[in-house]
């Protein structure tokens, strides 16, 4: 830990810059940065880091440049809109160990917008909360990394070792975008990711699949519906059966997870079909999310889901003649566990004390993040720690603010101690 004093005057930085930041942070929430519209809010972004005097790289993903690398998500999107931009500190002396500061732009669809309070994008304080679509997941967070930066500048020091400030998109969907930055070369001695876990330290996260269920049935006039073949109630017992193989899973446990109740959930998240009332639905698509345990085998894992689904298709008529379409579009991530016992971890969660008075608590996420690429294929610490958020993915978002002061305050504490400081000439 820095020495007391240089404590105190790094706390107090981070109070100074704080209404400015969560101005910003305002600011940056308002730019609606859904899948394929991340662009403006990048342009933000870059031009934030740009007026810190950071060396900024701000380029189009291409897919061909990722797709033969470990970790990387297969896309059924355009990515000609799909920008990463990445600040970098360069010291003057060096010396110290370097760092990357990660987070991501993306937010996720608002659904309804009668169902919000008030509008998504359209964020404001109350009440000690910021509101809004990306807040908590994770505006607050990306933005924090940013001012706690400034908080070291603001008392005439810099980090003395590289640091990587990287605003990321895909995150809710592939992970594509934390491939990219790796593609391009970034590495670091440790990463740090400010997801909004409640100022917790993610011990361990899950994998995710996505995948799409395609089915045909057979039309016909509902006067005969009984010649016909029901498409859309054909995916019941499919979507059963991948329930089944969800609780064969959670009850097959992994250590990482002993404290949690329900870690592997398999979700039905969209379904179309059909084309008309008065008809047999022809056809009918599902989407799902899947979860898997950390050193579960991806491949062996897509054989047990079609295998479960090829077992309940089988029991239908029609399905057994013409069986279902798996399409594989989104998440093919790896689950993840932090190994115990790093400098990296020691040093959090001195900074976490000497903000919170309160020891450095472990969580182990039913979600995924950006973590596993650092983590499984840049052999680097990654540690996501955030502020307290809630109802992200849902309605009303919301980030408490006195806790992303807190996380801003660890964060600049664990940069300085880290890195190591000098003093800006």
């Amino acid at each position: 830990m820095p020495d007391p004093t240089l404590t105190r005057k790094i706390l107090d930085a981070v109070d100074a810059g704080f209404d400015e930041q969560i101005r910003f942070t305002t600011d940056l929430v308002r730019q609606p940065s859904l899948r394929g519209q991340e662009a403006p809010a990048q342009d933000m972004m870059a031009s934030a880091l740009r007026e810190r005097g950071l060396a900024v790289d701000h380029w189009k993903i291409e897919v061909d440049d990722i797709r033969h690398l470990p970790g990387f998500s297969p896309v059924a999107v355009s990515y000609d809109n799909a920008f990463n931009v990445v600040g970098t500190h360069r010291p003057a002396g060096g010396g110290g160990r370097s760092l990357i500061l990660n987070g991501h732009i993306d937010v996720v669809p608002t659904g309804p917008l009668d169902m919000w309070t008030d509008p998504p994008f359209a964020p404001k304080v109350h009440d000690g909360w910021l509101y809004g679509r990306g807040a908590g997941d994770m505006k607050a967070g990306l933005v924090g990394n940013l001012f706690a930066l400034d908080a070291l500048k603001r008392i005439g020091v810099a980090p003395a070792g590289e640091v990587y400030l990287q605003s990321v998109v895909e995150e809710e969907c592939t992970g594509n975008g934390a491939l990219a930055c790796l593609q391009r070369g970034y590495r670091g001695d440790a990463a740090l990711i400010p997801e909004p876990f409640g100022e917790t330290l993610m011990s361990a996260q899950v994998g995710v699949i996505w995948f799409q269920v395609k089915l045909r049935g057979r039309p016909a006039h509902v006067m005969a519906a009984g010649s016909g073949s029901n498409a859309i109630e054909a995916c019941f017992p499919l979507i059963a059966a991948l329930h089944e193989l969800e609780h064969a899973w959670n009850e097959r446990g992994h250590p990482a997870f002993a404290d949690h109740a329900h870690p592997i959930n398999f979700v039905v998240a969209k379904i179309q079909g059909g084309d008309w009332t008065s008809s047999v639905p022809a056809w009918c698509t599902f989407d799902m999310r899947i979860g898997l345990f950390p050193g579960m085998d991806l491949d062996a894992v897509r054989d047990e889901v079609e295998s479960a689904i090829s077992a309940a298709a089988a029991k239908d008529p029609f399905l057994a003649s013409n069986p279902p379409e798996l399409v594989y579009h989104g998440f093919l991530a790896e689950g993840w566990v932090l190994p115990e016992g790093t400098d990296a971890q020691r040093v959090l969660a001195q900074c976490h004390e000497a903000v919170t008075g309160q020891p450095l608590q472990p969580f182990a996420s039913s979600g995924t993040t950006d973590a596993r690429f650092f983590g499984l294929y840049a052999d680097t610490p990654a540690l996501v720690y955030g502020p307290r958020a809630e109802f992200i993915h849902a309605f009303d978002e919301r980030v408490e603010l006195e806790s992303v002061r807190r996380v801003t305050q660890a964060t600049a504490l664990f940069i300085a101690d880290w890195c190591g400081i000098e003093k800006i000439k």
